[in-house]
């Protein structure tokens, strides 16, 4: 992998680059489309292409489970198991370490702000655990050892542990382009002792990720490793965090979760004030439009998140004036395009009342339309950042876009 950086962003940390990899180029800032079990749900990766993606991002967790890592392996890797020709990315299975553990049975996610049905994590709430028709009895919350984690699986509730080596070793099988190193995602709720205590942990998790990595010259050479700066919200610990990552022989960074909404600016100027300007950054799990620009303008170059598609599937779509949701009355009758200004083939050639239909009926296309919309807006909003940032109109952008965006 290697990265470029074209144009800084005048007054703040942001870039323009290019990302080099061995499934072809990522023009940075760029969103990652979530990909988590080899596919984007409801679409094909040729319609994901043709709105603009340019990279993909798989769930390690997931993918372990099912089918399995030596299947996508014996397949020829993520690539070719799902027929797409770009670059890809998989994490490393941190986020489980917090959605099966600390978030276990609890509306909580790792960033935290008023309920918000769309983003929130699978709902646990008690000791079952139902997943597509089928009940997994005694589900148990995942429990962290300095060594690892131990976790049953949500599909059938087989017991399996995972090390910073077993991480690695999986995503070496998937064969992404850019893999995560292991880390322990906590809630933004912990006190900061436990954040103390879970960011030793995740900087002994990164160095044991790394030197499996670099005992693996065959993956090594082909795949791109980022380590994951962590911290919570705590100024002290994020810095620290950002320092001991970065002295480590990482291709990348990421930076993860585990924040207020109102943190999230400061705790990314933090991180990126410190890591080195000449390797990508990866805001991890961020993907409103109005976090975008902040994660932008404060120098990330990739960031990821299921909300268009999750969104989709509940109804809402990203309009230039902000939100809606389809299922609404109001829309019933409503024969205009979801955004008289987006040139996707959903708005092209459907109207608010059909989608509205389709929302309402739970047909299957309900879903692939709304989620072509919401994909080819955010793809396209950041492509746009880049755009403005090369060309010098990067505030005037922002503030025109936030202005008519937040009404």
């Amino acid at each position: 992998m290697k990265f470029k950086i074209d144009k800084k962003l005048e007054g703040s940390l942001g870039r323009a680059g290019v990302i080099e990899t061995p499934h072809g180029l990522i023009n940075t800032p760029a969103f990652v489309t979530v990909g988590t079990k080899a596919t984007v749900k409801s679409l094909t990766p040729q319609q994901v292409s043709d709105l603009g993606a340019e990279v993909v991002l798989a769930n390690t967790y997931h993918l372990y489970l099912q089918p399995g890592d030596e299947r996508v392996a014996k397949a020829g890797g993520l690539n070719k198991f799902m027929n797409w020709t770009g670059p890809t990315m998989t994490d490393s299975g941190g986020f489980q370490v917090f959605s099966l553990g600390a978030a276990f049975g609890k509306n909580i996610t790792k960033v935290t702000k008023e309920k918000d049905p769309e983003i929130l994590l699978e709902d646990f709430t008690d000791s079952t655990r139902k997943t597509r028709g089928k009940v997994v009895e005694n589900f148990e919350p995942a429990k962290i050892r300095d060594d690892g984690v131990y976790f049953r699986s949500h599909i059938d509730g087989s017991a399996h542990y995972f090390t910073p080596e077993k991480s690695i070793e999986i995503q070496h099988n998937i064969g992404a382009d850019i893999i995560f190193a292991f880390d322990e995602c906590t809630s933004p709720n912990e006190s900061v002792h436990y954040q103390r205590e879970a960011l030793d942990r995740t900087h002994s998790w990164a160095k044991r990720s790394l030197d499996f990595h670099k005992s693996k010259p065959e993956n090594s050479e082909k795949q791109a490793l980022f380590g994951i700066i962590q911290g919570g919200r705590h100024e002290e610990l994020r810095k620290k965090s950002a320092e001991i990552i970065s002295a480590m022989d990482f291709d990348g960074f990421g930076i993860g979760g585990s924040f207020q909404k109102t943190d999230m600016n400061s705790v990314v100027k933090w991180v990126n004030e410190i890591l080195p300007e000449e390797k990508p950054r990866h805001l991890l799990g961020i993907g409103e439009p109005e976090d975008l620009f902040m994660a932008v303008e404060n120098g990330c170059d990739l960031f990821d998140c299921v909300a268009p598609t999750r969104i989709a599937r509940n109804g809402q779509v990203y309009t230039s004036t902000g939100k809606i949701n389809l299922r609404n009355s109001e829309y019933q009758d409503d024969f205009s395009k979801i955004d008289e200004e987006c040139k996707c083939d959903t708005c092209q050639n459907y109207t608010k009342a059909y989608l509205a239909h389709l929302v309402r009926a739970d047909e299957i296309l309900a879903a692939t339309l709304a989620s072509t919309h919401n994909l080819y807006f955010i793809i396209n909003l950041v492509k746009k950042m880049r755009h403005e940032i090369l060309e010098g109109d990067f505030g005037k952008f922002k503030e025109d876009f936030l202005k008519t965006y937040s009404k």
